[in-house]
């Protein structure tokens, strides 16, 4: 295509074109100055990050840590939204901490009434034990009484029998001259006696046992009574 004017000015206008066309393009370079310190006051610059942290004056690291804390939190305003929140999960914590008192207590009962159970079997196992070993010690007062007992390698294991029995807490009744007790005395013969002001067991027909406060056996006596 022919060119109107002369060529030189026509390449001239086109290389300038392409030089603002290029100029336009390229973005200036966007200088930050992070220094602390103005070059030209001479005084120290804030950030704005800084400048909200020094809104809170510093906590002295000497004092209460617990103080300062609730210090720094009292000065903190707290929007409603977030109060009704707090409020919220305050209530939620005392009613967790309540349930967990709550368990604890139960578990505390739970635990004594297993161990009270746990004592009264093991009493009522040994007391099941002492019971059927009442005939047997009867037998062995009988055969002393008789004199079958008074030495020999029997009379050794009826000792070593009623000594073991008596760690188990067997107890004999056998007392005379006290007083009648219905509680732990069967009253078998009443005989009025001399010089007698209450009723008195003056003989033992037949022992009695108790383990404890608790009476396996009554013992069969003998009462005296007043005249």
């Amino acid at each position: 295509m022919p060119h109107h004017g002369n060529e030189e000015e026509h390449n001239s206008s086109a290389s300038q074109e392409a030089a603002e066309r290029r100029a336009s393009s390229q973005q200036e370079p966007v200088i930050r100055d992070n220094r602390k310190v103005d070059p030209v006051t001479g005084q120290a610059r804030h950030p704005e990050g800084e400048q909200h942290a020094e809104a809170h004056p510093p906590v002295d690291s000497d004092g209460d840590a617990l103080a300062q804390a609730e210090e720094i939190l009292n000065g903190v305003e707290v929007p409603a939204e977030e109060s009704v929140a707090q409020g919220a999960g305050h209530a939620e914590a005392a009613e967790l901490k309540n349930d967990l008192l709550r368990l604890q207590a139960e578990y505390v009962n739970y635990r004594k009434r297993v161990e009270r159970d746990r004592a009264v079997a093991g009493e009522m196992a040994v007391i099941g034990v002492l019971n059927s070993l009442l005939p047997v010690l009867d037998d062995i007062d009988a055969a002393r009484q008789h004199g079958d007992l008074a030495d020999g390698p029997f009379a050794a294991i009826a000792t070593k029998l009623e000594t073991a029995l008596k760690t188990y807490g067997l107890v004999r009744i056998v007392e005379t001259g006290v007083e009648f007790d219905p509680n732990i005395h069967e009253a078998l013969i009443q005989q009025p006696g001399e010089d007698i002001e209450v009723d008195t067991v003056s003989q033992v027909l037949r022992s009695g046992y108790k383990s404890g406060d608790r009476v396996l056996r009554a013992a069969q006596v003998i009462v005296a009574v007043p005249a």
